[in-house]
């Protein structure tokens, strides 16, 4: 979403706070005292004003944008030419869709996803982590140190559970989950509680996201001189 409205970059940052960073950084000038506000106008927003922003963002997207993304996340060394001839443009505005599709955000990284079973990682664990307090500070402690082990590949906060993290590590055998449970993980502070699951045959394993839902947002119609003035003439 490109503007130069300084509300705007600062609504948009609530989306993804590292996508938009940029535009959070413009909005914000460096200056304490604006970052200050911006953090409250965060906080004080509603649930479905963000929808609103993210739906907003989402309708940025046309069919061509829609493609090239499609065929990026199927193949992520495709070349510029191979990708221009498959989505129908010529090299040069399909080069420059990339590239703003890459600084808007939408495009987060490129990667090279490597074969699991081919490494030796033969065990995939869902752990479930339970603290003991729930507070900033144990739960910052928490995510300093689990962040700096590499067998975990994914760390969300989950709610419904009694869990307060779950965990997705892979590891080569169930020795070295031993060690790793018991020599690192629970000896991370405030960890009171560890439910582990394992993986045993995956079903589905894709890291392509969905795009289909962009097509059923419900774009807003244009507002028509005439119906501007309809709306503004008074009931009689």
């Amino acid at each position: 979403m490109r503007t130069a409205n300084g509300g705007k970059y600062k609504e948009a940052a609530l989306v993804n706070d590292g996508v938009f960073a940029i535009r959070k950084r413009r909005f914000c000038n460096n200056s304490p005292s604006s970052a200050s506000l911006l953090g409250n106008y965060c906080r004080n927003l509603r649930n479905d004003r963000l929808l609103t922003i993210a739906e907003s963002l989402a309708m940025k997207l046309d069919r061509i944008d829609k493609r090239i993304l499609a065929e990026m996340q199927a193949n992520g060394r495709i070349s510029n030419l191979e990708l221009a001839d498959k989505v129908g443009l010529s090299p040069t505005p399909c080069s420059r869709r990339v590239k703003q599709l890459e600084e808007s955000g939408v495009i987060d990284r490129h990667v090279t996803l490597l074969n699991q079973a081919a490494l030796g990682l033969n065990i995939t664990a869902m752990i479930g982590i339970s603290m003991d307090r729930h507070t900033p500070e144990r739960f910052a402690t928490f995510e300093r140190e689990v962040r700096d082990f590499p067998e975990v590949i994914e760390c969300s906060i989950v709610t419904g559970q009694a869990a307060d993290y779950l965990l997705k590590a892979v590891l080569p055998d169930m020795t070295y989950y031993e060690e790793f449970l018991l020599g690192r993980l629970t000896r991370i502070e405030g960890v009171t509680g560890v439910h582990s699951s394992f993986v045993l045959r995956r079903v589905i394993a894709k890291t392509e996201l969905p795009l289909e839902h962009i097509d059923h947002i419900r774009r807003p119609e244009r507002a028509t001189p005439a119906a501007s003035a309809a709306r503004r003439k008074p009931r009689s």
